[in-house]
């Protein structure tokens, strides 16, 4: 029978839920920002819908015999990768095979960390594509820092599933590029579920999505602005500017407080809050950004204000800048040969990625698309073989760095996942073959080192309740 989100509640027992309601009660009676008391600290609830994401159970589990991807440049071609408890246990060409553990023949097999896609919209410009699911741009004022794509991610999307059949173990969900700054982003776990708090990624940082070039100017060009390239760069500094004078203010009501003093708080204001979280580092920046010199106009911003810029995703021109990239400590997420359908992408180039990875820069592969996202192993693959072909010596297990450890790193989790080494989380993928091959699909996926996709056991891959009555039974067989 096909898992469903209807039978993972009843499979959750009342037990469970009635220990969540009990957190969730207890936690509301002991925020103080649900006091409105100006005699009590007010201090803002930086985590106010936290994680209640749960691996599914696995087995130990060793892989022999298998060609070993590390996700950091490293392969093994006859290895062996033990796991056990949701971590990876040990990783060599030789390893004693515990008692009881289940044994995986991997035998013509390749095994790599899970994909990372660090730009995806899955949830809130979910499957089917229509007006009333687009839930990811609010495109109601230049700055909407305020809002968070969790609050649009649907779990029932069926693109979720689909993901996690090309390997996607991880993914970030992005709002959109209508305005300077977009909103809050969010980490998930790949094991479709029936909230997005239950596929939250625990402790993972917030981002927040912000764009440059032409679609902010598009957007709000005839709705008051900005209108120009420099009206962006104005608008950014402006918001910087007053999130500055946010953070002095509460920084000063709490070391009052700390002082013994009875202050009142600052107003909230919750554009405020998410870009004084960029100005503490405690939120990493994503941005939208296609031109080499917006982007270097944009880390001139960064150093105006003291912030850190993670990663420019779509990125086309990175080429051009990638020793600046690497001087700054800037990823750029890149599609392999995606060009010329707007004006700022027109200087795309298929050797991007590798010319970005040559010159010692963060190189990530994205997907921006329910389709690619199905697909990335391929999208790395294209990429690697241009660079091949253009003569940068880069081995496939470099490349895999692409998918796994810098989007990892790009995300604030790599120190959890996005390699196989030991202590990590054991998100993997058993690939049927060569994953730089068209030929090759993902046969088993595990996340936290339970079994969450196996290629032929159709009757076990997840289908969200949305599906059910949509397919023909025994459709995929």
């Amino acid at each position: 029978m096909k898992f469903t989100f209807k039978q993972s509640l009843a499979a959750l027992g009342c037990a469970a839920l009635l220990s969540g309601c009990t957190a969730t009660a207890n936690s509301n009676k002991t925020n103080p920002d649900n006091n409105n008391s100006d005699t009590v600290s007010s201090v803002i609830n930086k985590d106010p819908y936290p994680s209640t994401y749960k691996p599914i159970p696995g087995k130990p589990t060793i892989i022999t015999n298998v060609t070993v991807i590390d996700g950091v440049g490293g392969k093994i071609e006859n290895g062996m990768v033990y796991f056990a408890d949701g971590v990876i246990q040990a990783v060599g060409e030789s390893l004693t095979i515990p008692s009881g553990a289940q044994v995986i023949d991997g035998k013509g097999k390749w095994l790599t960390p899970g994909i990372i896609d660090n730009h995806s919209h899955l949830g809130v410009y979910p499957a089917p594509s229509t007006r009333s699911h687009s839930d990811g741009n609010e495109m109601t004022s230049p700055v909407t820092a305020k809002v968070w794509a969790e609050h649009s991610v649907w779990p029932q999307d069926p693109g979720f599933a689909k993901a996690l059949a090309g390997g996607v173990t991880s993914l970030q969900i992005l709002p959109g590029s209508a305005n300077l700054f977009g909103g809050r982003s969010v980490v998930l776990k790949n094991l479709p579920s029936r909230t997005m708090q239950d596929m939250k990624f625990p402790d993972a940082p917030y981002g927040v999505k912000m764009a440059c070039g032409e679609n902010p100017k598009r957007v709000y060009g005839q709705k008051g602005g900005p209108m120009t390239r420099m009206g962006n760069v104005a608008g950014y500094r402006q918001a910087f500017a007053n999130a500055l004078d946010y953070k002095r203010a509460w920084d000063k009501y709490e070391q009052e407080v700390a002082q013994g003093k009875s202050p009142k708080p600052p107003k909230r204001d919750l554009n405020m809050d998410s870009l004084a979280g960029i100005l503490s580092g405690d939120i990493l920046v994503h941005m939208h950004c296609y031109r080499a010199d917006e982007m270097v106009v944009m880390m001139d911003v960064m150093k105006e204000f003291g912030y850190q810029i993670g990663t420019f995703h779509h990125a086309v021109e990175a080429y051009k800048i990638a020793d600046k990239l690497a001087e700054n400590n800037v990823c750029s997420a890149m599609w392999a040969d995606w060009w010329g359908f707007k004006m700022e992408a027109y200087d795309g180039i298929r050797e991007n990625i590798p010319m970005v990875h040559n010159a010692g820069a963060c190189a990530i592969v994205h997907s921006d698309s329910k389709i690619g996202i199905q697909r990335l192993n391929q999208e790395a693959a294209k990429a690697w073989s241009d660079g091949v072909r253009a003569g940068f010596d880069i081995s496939k297990e470099e490349a895999w760095i692409w998918l796994s450890a810098n989007p990892a790193k790009s995300l604030g989790v790599f120190d959890k996942t996005g390699s196989i080494e030991t202590g990590k989380q054991a998100d993997l993928v058993l690939w049927n073959g060569d994953p730089f091959s068209t030929y090759t699909k993902a046969e088993k996926v595990f996340i936290d080192g339970g079994l969450a996709f196996d290629l032929n056991k159709p009757d076990t891959w997840p289908v969200s309740d949305f599906e059910l009555g949509q397919t023909v039974e025994g459709e995929g067989k």
